[in-house]
């Protein structure tokens, strides 16, 4: 056990070289097919609904908040319950995480990759599902969670050093991509429901803070795109 542990600490510690532009490029693509593609996109998308949770979930537990549980859905919809105070700043820091939180993941998993710890990222989103899944609390989102987590234990334990750190890039550039898709989709939901819907984050925003839910979106939507501009200078080289 100790030895294994040791191997681990090992493999996550260790600086990568980063890999050809071409390479970065293409796991680039391979991001943006699924972020664009309807068929890639709504399978992919659970995976951003699990950050958007785990966002929630996090945020709630720095503020203060009691975490009761996270459910995610079939249709890539999910929900995160705390308990405390109905207003005030922690619920609205919960409330404001969820759409921000795969940007600012993958702003910071963008970082790690600058400094060349590719797979010291897989072993982080590793840890990260195993303590969302203690959380989980239905059936489809406990199979949701343990899917990425074996996939991703799968690649970091016995996947090629290129293949790993393939992965790593192409997974940041999907949270990156991915982030301001669902803000978009977001605001059209919103919409198309003729006077915005009351369920969404944004929406919950507006009523603890009476602020409009569109100056919301607004805010989510920059976060998201300000990350992947600087989250993809970062990755490519450029600064």
């Amino acid at each position: 056990m100790t030895s294994a542990l040791a191997e681990l600490w090992a493999r996550a510690t260790t600086v990568q070289a980063a890999p050809e532009r071409d390479v970065v490029l293409v796991t680039a693509a391979v991001a943006l097919a699924a972020v664009v593609l309807p068929t890639a996109w709504s399978i992919t998308r659970h995976a951003l609904t699990v950050v958007h949770e785990g966002s929630h979930a996090l945020v709630a537990v720095l503020s203060g908040r009691r975490l009761a549980g996270v459910r995610l859905h079939s249709d890539t919809s999910g929900l995160t319950v705390s308990v405390g105070r109905p207003r005030g700043p922690g619920m609205v820091a919960t409330a404001f995480a969820g759409y921000v939180g795969p940007a600012v993941l993958g702003l910071g998993a963008a970082a790690l990759l600058r400094s060349g710890y590719a797979i010291g990222l897989l072993w982080l989103l590793l840890v990260a599902l195993a303590l969302l899944l203690l959380q989980i609390r239905n059936l489809y989102g406990l199979w949701v969670v343990l899917v990425a987590g074996v996939a991703l234990a799968a690649v970091s334990w016995s996947a090629p050093l290129a293949w790993q750190v393939g992965v790593a890039y192409t997974v940041t550039w999907f949270l990156l991509l991915g982030a301001p898709r669902a803000v978009v989709e977001l605001q059209t939901s919103r919409r198309r429901s003729g006077r915005g819907g009351g369920s969404s984050d944004a929406d919950v925003l507006a009523r603890l803070t009476h602020l409009p839910a569109v100056l919301w979106v607004g805010m989510f939507w920059l976060v998201c795109a300000g990350a992947l501009v600087l989250g993809g200078w970062w990755i490519l080289g450029i600064g």
